[in-house]
C-alpha cells in the first residue's frame, strides 16, 4: 500500500491534480444523474450539447479570470471588472443602436473599440490608484465597482438597450469551425496572456513584484509599472467579457450585467492553485477552475435547485475543493489516519495497576 503512495505521491502533489479530479467527478456525477450528460450532437454543421454550452458560457469567466490572476499574482485585487462588464458592453450597444445599420461591421468595430477604450481607460485609473498614488487595492477597485456600476446605468440611462445586430451577436452565439466563437476568443486571449508571461520575462516579473515588491525595486524592477499594466490587462479581459454577455443577450442591462462575475473569478484563481498572497499562479489552473464553476453551475440548475439554496450549494463545494487541494489539510488527515491506535490493557497489566 505504501508503494502504491510512494508512486502516486508526485502525481497528487501536482497543483492540479485535485482541481482535475474534482471536475472529473462532478462530470461523472452529472453523467450518473442525467445518462445524456455528455451527448453532442450536430444540427445545421454546429455542435451542441451540455459539454458545448459549458465551455461557451464559461467562456467570459475563463476571460474575467485571466486578468484576475494577474492582478493576484502582484498581490492585488480587482473588485471591479463586474463593472467594467457592464460598462463595456453598454457603450457598445448604446452606439450600435444609434446607428442606422446595426449589421455594419464597422459599426460593430468602431462601438468595440469604444468600448475597450473606456474600460481601458477605467483600468488604467485603477493602475493610477495603486501603483501611483498607494490606496489598497481593494479600496482603490471597490471605488469603481460602485461608481462604475452607476455609470453603466448612466449610460444606458436605467433602461435596457437592445440591439438586432448579427456581427455582434456572433461574438456571444455564433459559431467557427462547428464550434461556439467565444470558445476561440477566449482561448486565444489564454494563448496571448500565456505567451506574454511563459514566453518572455513579464511572468516572472509579475511574479517578483507579488512575492516581494520591496526586493523587485531593489532589483531594478519598476514595480509600479508592472501594477499599472496588469490593471489594464485585466480591464481589457473584462471588456470582451462584457461583450460576450451582453452579445448572448442582444441587449445591455448596466444593473444585470457582469453582477458578482468578479467573486466567481476570485474563486476560479484560487481552485486554480493561486494564492491571494501573490507571487506565482497558474493560467491552466485558473481555466479549470473557471470550469469548475461552470460546471458546477450547471449542475444546479439541472438538479432543480432552488435558487433560495443554490448560493448555499455553490459555496460548500467551493469549500470542499479548496479543502481537498490544500497540502495543510491532507497532512492533517494523514497524520490522523496513520496515528498508530492505543493497545488494549491486558488482565496481567490491569492487576498491577490497581492499588493494595
Amino acid at each position: 500500500m505504501s508503494a502504491v503512495a510512494d508512486r502516486l505521491r508526485p502525481m497528487t502533489g501536482h497543483r492540479l491534480f485535485w482541481p482535475a479530479l474534482v471536475l472529473v467527478l462532478m462530470i461523472v456525477a452529472n453523467t450518473i444523474y442525467r445518462p445524456g450528460f455528455l451527448f453532442i450532437e450536430v444540427k445545421d454543421g454546429h455542435l451542441y450539447g451540455t459539454p458545448i454550452d459549458i465551455l461557451r458560457l464559461s467562456a467570459p469567466l475563463i476571460l474575467v479570470a485571466l486578468g484576475m490572476t494577474l492582478v493576484i499574482a502582484t498581490g492585488g485585487i480587482d473588485l471591479s471588472v463586474g463593472s467594467l462588464c457592464a460598462i463595456s458592453g453598454a457603450v457598445a450597444c448604446l452606439y450600435i443602436s444609434k446607428a442606422p445599420d446595426q449589421n455594419s461591421i464597422s459599426t460593430v468595430f468602431t462601438a468595440l473599440a469604444l468600448a475597450l477604450g473606456a474600460a481601458l481607460v477605467l483600468g488604467m485609473w485603477n493602475g493610477v490608484l495603486v501603483a501611483v498614488i498607494g490606496i489598497q487595492p481593494i479600496i482603490a477597485t471597490l471605488i469603481l465597482m460602485v461608481a462604475g456600476r452607476g455609470l453603466a446605468q448612466l449610460i444606458t440611462e436605467g433602461q435596457i438597450i437592445t440591439i438586432n445586430s448579427g456581427p455582434y451577436r456572433a461574438i456571444g452565439l455564433g459559431h467557427f469551425l462547428t464550434l461556439p466563437l467565444a470558445i476561440f476568443i477566449a482561448l486565444a486571449a489564454a494563448l496571448l496572456v500565456a505567451a506574454f508571461t511563459r514566453r518572455t520575462a513579464l511572468g516572472l516579473i509579475v511574479e517578483s513584484v507579488g512575492g516581494n515588491a520591496g526586493a523587485s525595486r531593489l532589483a531594478g524592477i519598476r514595480s509600479g509599472r508592472v501594477i499599472f499594466l496588469v490593471y489594464a490587462v485585466s480591464a481589457a479581459c473584462a471588456a470582451v467579457a462584457g461583450f460576450m454577455m451582453t452579445a448572448n443577450v442582444s441587449s445591455a442591462d448596466g444593473n444585470a450585467a457582469g453582477l458578482w462575475v468578479e467573486l466567481d473569478a476570485i474563486l476560479a484563481v484560487v481552485i486554480g492553485g493561486t494564492s491571494l498572497a501573490g507571487g506565482r499562479f497558474s493560467l491552466s489552473g485558473t481555466i479549470l477552475g473557471a470550469l469548475i464553476i461552470q460546471t458546477l453551475t450547471t449542475t444546479v440548475y439541472a438538479m432543480n435547485i432552488s435558487p433560495q439554496t443554490s448560493l448555499l450549494f455553490k459555496a460548500v463545494v467551493v469549500i470542499a475543493v479548496c479543502l481537498v487541494q490544500s497540502p495543510a489539510f491532507r497532512a492533517t488527515l494523514s497524520r490522523r489516519r496513520n496515528r498508530p491506535m492505543p493497545e488494549p490493557a491486558s488482565p496481567q497489566r490491569e492487576k498491577e495497576q490497581v492499588p493494595a
